[in-house]
């Protein structure tokens, strides 16, 4: 169970430190507007970090029944825009403390490079057919993350409860409670009414600063293999302004158990750390560094 594979992390994270006595004074601003405001905000972070790459450490541990760690794991990465249609690509460049070999590296490059060569190819032979095939994925993109939204808003109770300072900003923290009652029409929707959340807004930009969520029954998911997810896994997510531009990832951590088919049962507590974004071009991609 690591960072990435938790997507409801990503529907979560649509959706949206210690008080400030004298900002608590202030009127707190009309819920309704408020929410309709930082809607108009809420993009994926995927999309957001396309035109950016970035240093991302992932740090992994496994858990003993009485939560002792009895392994730890961390990786790092370097992270580039993928190709049209695909996945970013990430750049294995050190695990547990010691930098990738030169052949490692080079072998990672050399498969970089043959996508890339099968996208030029494919674009050569027929460029009308291959651009519409990225129109469509991009739509399909478009309407699931609408759905999804929908879908935030349907399934949970949210109430505004405060004006808080997370990391020298003003944010608006919300509770977000799922409702009994509520009808998933997607499967992002079915997998966050299993918990409960709070959120921070920027009070300035309406954009999420942070978010906690805790797991309120099972969550069962996984396709051949059955995966349930245990109430009480903690996750948490933490954004940050890069560059006086964008908010973007700074931190994701989770923490659970989960049982993966009928008699293996895994423990981890886990952390993805986002660092050094630069914007995106060939210059940058050629002079990204090395971890010291």
């Amino acid at each position: 169970m690591t960072a990435r594979g938790l997507p409801l992390l990503v529907a979560l994270g649509l959706l949206i430190g210690g008080s400030t006595p004298g900002a608590q004074h202030r009127p707190l601003p009309d819920q309704e507007s408020f929410l309709v405001e930082t809607r108009k905000h809420l993009q994926t972070d995927s999309t957001l970090q396309s035109g950016y790459v970035y240093m991302e450490t992932r740090r992994e541990l496994k858990l003993d029944k009485g939560g002792r760690t009895r392994g730890e794991s961390v990786k790092v990465f370097e992270s580039y825009p993928g190709l049209p249609g695909e996945e970013r690509w990430e750049r294995l460049i050190a695990e547990d403390g010691r930098p990738a070999p030169p052949d490692a590296l080079a072998r990672q490059d050399r498969e970089r490079q043959q996508k890339a060569h099968e996208m030029v190819q494919r674009l050569a032979r027929d460029s009308s057919k291959e651009l519409a095939r990225q129109e469509r994925e991009l739509q399909k993109a478009r309407r699931e993350r609408e759905e999804a939204l929908n879908d935030i808003f349907n399934v949970f109770e949210i109430r505004m409860v405060g004006r808080e300072r997370v990391e020298e900003h003003d944010t608006i923290a919300f509770a977000l409670t799922p409702r009994r009652d509520a009808k998933p029409k997607t499967r992002v929707g079915e997998q966050i009414r299993h918990f409960s959340v709070r959120a921070w807004v920027s009070e300035n930009d309406h954009e999420l600063v942070k978010l906690e969520a805790e797991g309120i029954d099972d969550l069962k998911s996984g396709l051949g293999v059955l995966v349930r997810l245990h109430k009480g896994a903690r996750l948490s997510f933490l954004r940050r302004k890069v560059n006086g531009e964008l908010w973007l990832p700074a931190a994701v951590s989770y923490h659970g158990s989960a049982r993966v088919g009928l008699f293996v049962t895994l423990r981890r507590s886990g952390t993805s750390e986002f660092s050094g974004y630069r914007k995106y071009s060939v210059d940058t991609a050629e002079s990204f560094g090395k971890p010291k």
